[in-house]
């Protein structure tokens, strides 16, 4: 079955990453109409997210935002799309770093790099960063079930040089190479709503206890690795930017937590900053500490 269900849809996809940007955005909009205006897709989600994380706006402004959010939200699917087919050049114009002058002094102290960023603006297209690196680049995320489209990920991400890590498997993996003197940096995307029963630390955000991964933290203690936060913007439709806000040499010197507490504010920042490019359909208040009681708009 899995494989049935590959070969209906890969030529689907196929075809979609093949459309010039311009009619890419044509279908986007399309697909923005349907998801939002008749499916309603996690639109309750949306929303109560939305009324905790921004209370100082209007029902109007929420509005607003909910709604550039979604154009946002399609947007970055058929990106995603595109991404099987899109050139280096292509990418490289659509998608750039603003101070990757950093780059060198950090891989001058012969340590691998824990990178920590949100689901905000365009996190998928952040893979473009390993073609300016010289150490190795992997990606932790979650297996897709599907295998034939989790190879499809797989190789979509190596046309970027980066070598994706089941997150089930990252520390053994990071261990092995450690051990095998491979320098790299690994991508941890560190906002979402961890499991409970791994849960190890709450912290505030948006003013509620909600419980935070702490893996890319505890990890870069264990293994002795260097930390960077990464903060992606929007300049405008189909076109992104990114840039290194924040260094820690030493981790294992910094208190357990703190590193990831400052994470999750500097995110709050990045958020607030243009709310309509966060990832808002995740559950990401379900398991709240504080009682919060909010009226969808």
């Amino acid at each position: 079955m899995q494989l049935f269900v590959f070969i209906l849809v890969y030529p689907i996809l196929w075809c979609i990453s093949i459309l010039p940007f311009r009619i890419l955005y044509f279908f986007s909009d399309i697909i923005y109409f349907i998801v939002y205006h008749i499916v309603g897709y996690r639109k309750e989600t949306v929303r109560e997210n939305m009324a905790i994380a921004l209370p100082h706006l209007t029902d109007e402004e929420r509005k607003i935002v909910e709604q550039k959010f979604y154009h946002h939200f399609c947007d970055t699917f058929l990106e995603m799309i595109k991404t099987m087919t899109i050139s280096e050049k292509e990418i490289k114009k659509r998608f750039v770093f603003d101070n990757l002058e950093i780059i060198e002094e950090i891989e001058a102290k012969g340590k691998s790099i824990i990178l920590m960023c949100g689901h905000y603006a365009s996190y998928e297209w952040l893979l473009l960063m390993n073609k300016y690196i010289s150490f190795q680049g992997f990606g932790i995320y979650k297996r897709i079930y599907n295998k034939y489209f989790d190879r499809l990920v797989r190789r979509i991400r190596g046309k970027f040089d980066a070598t994706l890590i089941d997150a089930k498997e990252a520390a053994l993996k990071m261990k092995e190479n450690q051990q095998k003197g491979i320098l790299g940096y690994y991508g941890f995307i560190s906002d979402q709503s961890p499991k409970l029963h791994r849960t190890n630390h709450y912290t505030k955000f948006f003013g509620v206890e909600v419980p935070v991964h702490t893996g890319a933290e505890l990890l870069a203690k264990k293994l002795d690795m260097n930390i960077m936060f990464v903060k992606g913007e929007k300049v405008k439709r189909g076109y992104y930017k990114a840039n290194f806000i924040k260094y820690i040499d030493e981790p294992k010197t910094i208190p357990n937590y703190q590193i990831t507490d400052c994470f999750i504010k500097l995110l709050e920042q990045q958020i607030i900053e243009a709310p309509e490019y966060y990832l808002w359909t995740h559950k990401r208040f379900k398991h709240r500490r504080d009682p919060v009681t909010t009226q969808a708009s």
